[in-house]
């Protein structure tokens, strides 16, 4: 009698960078020239150029927080968000209280993603590293419909809050009640801007 034995499966699992691996190998010159990344979940995701709709939103947003923010306050535009080890999400604005280096969850007061195409991917995948973080606002500008989605309360990989803001509407942050509202249409590029130019677009192939 014969007896079959199998062999041991072996599942192969991407290797997970941390932080500080890749500001090495950024350090080192191992990126290639010119590539943007950000690391979720201990992988290097590359981004494409940004279009000019998607510069102007940040521009305008930019300003709009600047003005109205004190000088306890920081605007952090397109630098890392250092969630945890395996986590440094870049997003478009962070407000935070932390004056030097990169913002952390606990200094973070609001996080702003403009989205395009890659309104999914905000949604599906940082949307909930954000709540898992416990950031406790975030904002994803939809250009295409004009619109932005305001999350509150986190809790979990959900925020339970939801809010919707069209363009005639005003949003305001909730961790600073004494600035003033913010116009949806003073964020957004013209409307005949909004398709002029290609939008940054998602690899999800690891680096």
């Amino acid at each position: 009698m014969t007896t079959r034995v199998d062999s041991p499966r072996t599942t192969m699992r991407p290797y997970r960078f941390t932080y500080e691996e890749v500001l090495r190998i950024a350090e080192a010159d191992m990126l290639r020239k010119h590539e943007n990344v950000e690391l979720i979940d201990g992988q290097l995701i590359p981004m494409s150029p940004v279009g000019d709709p998607h510069v102007s939103c940040v521009n305008h947003l930019t300003r709009l927080l600047v003005e109205r923010t004190t000088s306890n306050v920081m605007v952090s535009v397109q630098n890392p968000l250092r969630i945890d080890a395996h986590n440094a999400p870049e997003p478009d604005v962070v407000v935070t209280t932390q004056h030097d280096g990169a913002p952390t969850p606990a200094t973070t007061l609001l996080v702003v993603e403009v989205s395009d195409t890659t309104l999914t991917y905000d949604r599906d995948v940082k949307l909930p590293l954000y709540a898992e973080a416990e950031i406790p606002e975030v904002w994803i500008v939809n250009l295409e419909a004009r619109q932005v989605e305001v999350y509150r309360d986190p809790s979990g990989p959900d925020y339970t809050v939801r809010l919707l803001r069209d363009a005639p509407a005003t949003v305001d942050v909730a961790a600073l009640p004494d600035i003033a509202p913010m116009a949806v249409s003073s964020m957004l590029p013209p409307e005949d801007a909004a398709n002029a130019s290609p939008e940054r677009t998602i690899d999800s192939d690891s680096t």
